[in-house]
C-alpha cells in the first residue's frame, strides 16, 4: 500500500476534496482496471473522456479521484483531487509510484519520423554485446534484460512505462533505449522521466491526422529536447533542415551527426551493397551487415550515442560491425532461383523513398525491382498519394495493396493513392486488395535476379480489418509464395 500524499509529489494541484493521508493500492486511468482502494485518474482522450467513467470507477472500488473538473456528484467517502493537466499529473503520479525508476539507470529517448525502432533496438543490441544488461521500449517489443514483453504502441502509457522500468531496476538494468513518439510527447506520458539522452533521427510527413500541422509536429519533439536537463546530451542529425532547430533551446549538452554537413560526429559511405555497408566513421572505416544510406544515419547515431555514454571509440566500432538487422528493417530472403524478397516497416512518404532508392543504388537495373505497398486506415490521408507517387515512380512495378485498413474501406484508400500515379505510370501499377494475393502476384511476376519489395508493415504478424486482428506476416507469407511458386 501507498499513501496517496506521497505518490501526488510534484503534481499541480489546484484543489482537492478529502483527505490525502489515505492508503491506496495502484493507480489507472482505464475504469475497467480499478479494483479496491485504487486510484482513478481521468484523463480526457482522443476517443472517450475518462471523466465520464468517474461514477464507474467508484464503483469499482477507487477511494480517490484525478480529474481537470470536479463532477457533479462528490460523494464523501471518496477523495477528489484537481488538477490542471491529467496527463500530465498521471505521468509524475506513475513515477513517484514506482519510486522514480528513470534516475535509477541511463534512460536515452529517440525520436523524429523514422529510424527510431532501428537505433533503440540496435543500441539495446549493441550493449548486450558490450556485456551490459539492458532494457528497450519499442515499438516491435519491451526487453527486461533477455525477458521480452509484448509492445502495444511505440510510446507506452506512463504506468506501464515506470512499471518496466522499475522491473528493469529490479534486475539490474543499467541502460534502457526507448522511443519516443509525437504522440508520447504531447499526450505527457514521458513528463517526469528523467533522461540521460536524447536522439533526433529526421523529420517529416507523418501523423498529420493526429497534428494539425507539420509546424505543429515538430515542435511537439522540440519539446522533448527542451525538457532534457543538463545533465544530458542531445545528439541531432544535422543533414535534417529541423536538425539544428530541436537544440534551439536544450540545455543538454549539444552535439550532432551527419553525413554531408560538418558535424561532431561524421561518416562517408565507401561501399553499398546488399550484402552491408563500409562505412568511415570520425576518420575509421568499419565494415557493417546493414543496408543503406537512411542504415549510415542509423549507425551514426548509436555511435555517437554510445560514444557520448562513455564507451571507447574502436570499442564502439568493433561492436558495429556485428550488429544484426532489425525485425521488419530492410529484413530479405533470396529464393532458391535467385529472387530477393525485402520486407520492410516503411510506411511514409520519407521512409518509402529511402527505401526504394537504397534499392535502386545497389541494383544493376538489369533486373526488376517490384513493389507491393498500402497505406493504413484511420490514419493520415495526404500521404496516400505522395506514396502512390513515389512507389510508382521508383519502381518497374508497382501492386497497390491493403495495409492495414482498420474501419476504413481499403478500396478507397487504395483509390486514394492511384491519385498520386503519373500517367506515364499507369501501365506498370496494378491494385489488389487482398494484400496475401497482392504479394503472391509479385512473385508470379518476379524472375530470377529480380527484387521484390514489400512494404508498409514489417514486424507486424497482423492485419487490422474492421477491428479485428487476424494473423498476417510479410515475411512469412513471401517466404512460403516463394517456396510454393519457384520450387
Amino acid at each position: 500500500m501507498k499513501i496517496l500524499k506521497d505518490i501526488l509529489y510534484k503534481v499541480a494541484i489546484e484543489a482537492i476534496k478529502g483527505s490525502t493521508e489515505i492508503a491506496i493500492n495502484k493507480m489507472d486511468f482505464d475504469s475497467r482496471k480499478i479494483g479496491e482502494n485504487d486510484v482513478f485518474v481521468a484523463i480526457r482522450g482522443t476517443i472517450s473522456d475518462g471523466h465520464d467513467y468517474i461514477e464507474k470507477a467508484i464503483g469499482l472500488g477507487a477511494v480517490a479521484i484525478v480529474c481537470d473538473t470536479f463532477p457533479e456528484t462528490i460523494i464523501k467517502e471518496v477523495t477528489y483531487i484537481q488538477v490542471k493537466d491529467s496527463n500530465k499529473a498521471l505521468a509524475f503520479m506513475a513515477a513517484n509510484y514506482f519510486d522514480n525508476p528513470s534516475q535509477k539507470l541511463k534512460l536515452i529517448g529517440i525520436t523524429g519520423t523514422n529510424g527510431k525502432t532501428t537505433i533503440a533496438s540496435l543500441l539495446y543490441q549493441l550493449y548486450k554485446k558490450a556485456g551490459y544488461k539492458v532494457g528497450l521500449l519499442s515499438t516491435v517489443k519491451i526487453l527486461v534484460d533477455d525477458v521480452e514483453y509484448k509492445a502495444t504502441h511505440t510510446t507506452p502509457d506512463s504506468i506501464t512505462i515506470n512499471h518496466y522500468l522499475n522491473e528493469m531496476i529490479c534486475n539490474g538494468v543499467a541502460y534502457c533505449f526507448m522511443e519516443v513518439s509525437s504522440h508520447g510527447i504531447h499526450q505527457k506520458r514521458t513528463e517526469a522521466l528523467c533522461f540521460a539522452g536524447g536522439v533526433f533521427t529526421n523529420l517529416s510527413h507523418d501523423h498529420l491526422d493526429y497534428h494539425p500541422t507539420f509546424a505543429e509536429y515538430r515542435d511537439v519533439k522540440k519539446s522533448f529536447f527542451d525538457n532534457l536537463p543538463k545533465s544530458a546530451f542531445a545528439l541531432s542529425n544535422i543533414d535534417d533542415k529541423n536538425g539544428a532547430v530541436l537544440l534551439q533551446n536544450t540545455v543538454a549538452r549539444k552535439c550532432t551527426y551527419a553525413l554531408k554537413s560538418y558535424a561532431d560526429y561524421k561518416a562517408q559511405i565507401l561501399e553499398n551493397q546488399l550484402s552491408g555497408l563500409l562505412l568511415k566513421i570520425n576518420g575509421n572505416e568499419v565494415w557493417v551487415k546493414l543496408i543503406g544510406t537512411f542504415n549510415a544515419y542509423n549507425l551514426l547515431a548509436i555511435y555517437g550515442t554510445a560514444i557520448e555514454l562513455g564507451m571507447e571509440s574502436l570499442e564502439v566500432l568493433r561492436l558495429l560491425s556485428v550488429l544484426e538487422s532489425v525485425s521488419g528493417r530492410f529484413q530479405y530472403i533470396v529464393s532458391k532461383n535467385n529472387i530477393t524478397a525485402i520486407v520492410d516497416y516503411a510506411h511514409t512518404p520519407d521512409a518509402l523513398e529511402n527505401v526504394l532508392k537504397t534499392i535502386n543504388d545497389i541494383r544493376t537495373k538489369n533486373e526488376q525491382l517490384i513493389t507491393v505497398v498500402g497505406c493504413g486506415g484511420n490514419r493520415d490521408k495526404a500521404k496516400r498519394p505522395i506514396m502512390g507517387s513515389i512507389a510508382s515512380d521508383l519502381s518497374d512495378k508497382v501492386i497497390l495493396t491493403s495495409d492495414n485498413p482498420r474501419n476504413e474501406d481499403p478500396e478507397v484508400i487504395i483509390t486514394e493513392m492511384e491519385q498520386g500515379v503519373a500517367a506515364q505510370n499507369y501501365k506498370k501499377t496494378i491494385s489488389i486488395t487482398d494484400r496475401k494475393q497482392a504479394i503472391k502476384t509479385a512473385c508470379q511476376l518476379a524472375q530470377p535476379n529480380d527484387i521484390i519489395l514489400i512494404a508498409g508493415k514489417g514486424h507486424e504478424t497482423y492485419q487490422e480489418i474492421n477491428g479485428v486482428r487476424h494473423d498476417f506476416d510479410d515475411m512469412k507469407t513471401v517466404r512460403e509464395l516463394l517456396e510454393q511458386l519457384h520450387k
